[in-house]
């Protein structure tokens, strides 16, 4: 029988331990399985899974919470409470007995406490006017909508570092490709002029030149993987993505792509932007402040009423169903502050001044978004200009190369020129992809500026 258990107990652990292997495995293959991601579908995913728009978010369900505090504040406080006391050694006091009809001065020892006291209680407190209490439901809606706006700001801010890290990825991956045509077609050359070397028709020196050509271009392609591969890793962290999640971008890039559909950059309003919507509710969360510390001259007034029952006896029979004696009672607390050492007058000049430097603080930042929408604007126009310019720059190197590549299969130009047209090649493409890259983030900066990203 004994035998059976321990037999029936190790086949339960074996298939406990190959369900978590399946699941285990499960789990790797959906992280290997590749996930077709356009840029908006890479946002959405950081939007929610990126740490710093979780902690955001778990800002904001603490200020809910906290509002769902001070919403309290106005609600009935309701309180039990029981006591008992003990004196081994009751107290005595003196009278004297003429105050009750004796005709001469008799001083006896009365105790008025018995040794056994037990009460109960149940009280209620209700806040009919409290100055603080009042300015706090005033803004629990300010205060939601600060931190509210907090999670939008996380929000773009995310959006902005995950698009600059797509179209990074998205910048190599062409470069990566027009590179690994150029190493193709090297490699056929060096493959004809090696041919050509053996029959006698070309020099060593020819050779030479075409193999360290093609040894650098293939550096230049290992280095562009390596670069590709940190870009990925970055852009998974960028969206808190497992960095073993494989993901395939699916979106091209373009000059054209960057060029159109750009903002009518006539028509803001500074409250277009995040920053100064936080600043202004920022003041208004001051203001309430200030109010707070300015009606804390009115008087404030509660309710209470309680209820209870008590009893005191020589001996300890409460379970003996002994006679208790109950009350209840009933009135209002009325509190007036007269002088409070001029501290209110203080912290009155104090809010005030907090209300002050939120004025400044959002002056300033007028000035600094006109600035950043200054900056960017001119950064973005200039960036295309230059986009254009070296993409048509490319083109023609790339026909000088080709042009090139001809007159030397046809023995009329030599590995020289092929080298020099092959090293402009490889500039202009350079130059190229760093312009395009560089237009995508202006243009990123620009919609950010103005607060349409």
């Amino acid at each position: 029988m004994v035998s059976i258990k321990r037999l029936t107990s190790m086949a339960f652990m074996v298939w406990l331990l190959s369900v978590a292997i399946n699941v285990r495995a499960k789990q790797q293959q959906h992280l290997t399985e590749p996930i077709s991601l356009s840029a908006k579908e890479a946002v959405d995913y950081a939007l929610a899974n990126q740490s710093s728009v979780k902690t955001a978010k778990l800002d904001e369900l603490i200020q809910l919470a906290k509002n769902k505090e001070i919403s309290g504040l106005a609600l009935p406080n309701i309180a039990g409470a029981g006591s008992y006391q003990y004196n081994p050694m009751v107290q005595k006091q003196m009278f004297n007995a003429k105050n009750f009809g004796s005709p001469v001065d008799s001083f006896t020892a009365v105790s008025f406490q018995l040794k056994h006291n037990m009460l109960g209680e149940v009280k209620l407190t209700q806040t009919l006017f409290d100055p603080s209490v009042l300015v706090a439901l005033q803004a629990r809606k300010t205060l939601e909508i600060l931190v509210s706006q907090g999670v939008t700001k996380s929000q773009i801010d995310v959006k902005s570092e995950v698009y600059k890290a797509y179209y990074n990825v998205l910048s190599a991956n062409k470069a990566l490709t027009i590179l690994s045509e150029n190493v193709s077609s090297l490699e056929k050359i060096l493959g004809e002029t090696k041919e050509i070397y053996k029959n006698g028709l070309a020099e060593k020196l020819d050779v030479d030149r075409l193999v360290v050509q093609y040894t650098n271009l293939q550096t230049e392609q290992t280095k562009l993987r390596n670069l590709i591969e940190l870009g990925v890793a970055s852009l998974k962290y960028q969206m808190g993505m497992p960095l073993k999640q494989a993901i395939i971008l699916k979106d091209t890039l373009s000059t054209q792509k960057i060029v159109e559909d750009v903002l009518d950059m006539d028509k803001f309003d500074y409250s277009q932007r995040i920053e100064y919507q936080l600043l202004e509710t920022q003041k208004k969360a001051n203001e309430y402040d200030l109010k707070r510390y300015k009606m804390k001259g009115l008087p404030s007034l509660q309710l209470f009423a309680s209820t209870g029952a008590l009893r005191g006896s020589d001996k300890f029979d409460y379970f003996q169903s002994p006679m208790w004696y109950g009350y209840v009672n009933t009135g209002l607390n009325l509190s007036v502050p007269i002088f409070t050492g001029l501290q209110r007058k203080r912290q009155v000049d104090q809010a005030w001044l907090t209300v002050k430097k939120s004025e400044v603080a959002i002056e300033n930042a007028k000035l600094g978004i006109d600035l950043e929408r200054e900056q960017s604007a001119s950064t973005f126009r200039n960036n295309v200009l230059t986009l254009e310019a070296q993409e048509k720059n490319m083109g023609l190197a790339q026909d000088v190369y080709h042009t090139t590549q001809i007159k030397y299969r046809e023995g009329v130009g030599s590995s020289l020129e092929m080298t020099t047209a092959e090293n402009d090649l490889l500039t202009a493409q350079n130059n190229y992809f760093t312009a395009l890259f560089n237009a995508i983030v202006a243009k990123i900066d620009l919609l950010k500026s103005y607060g349409k990203l």
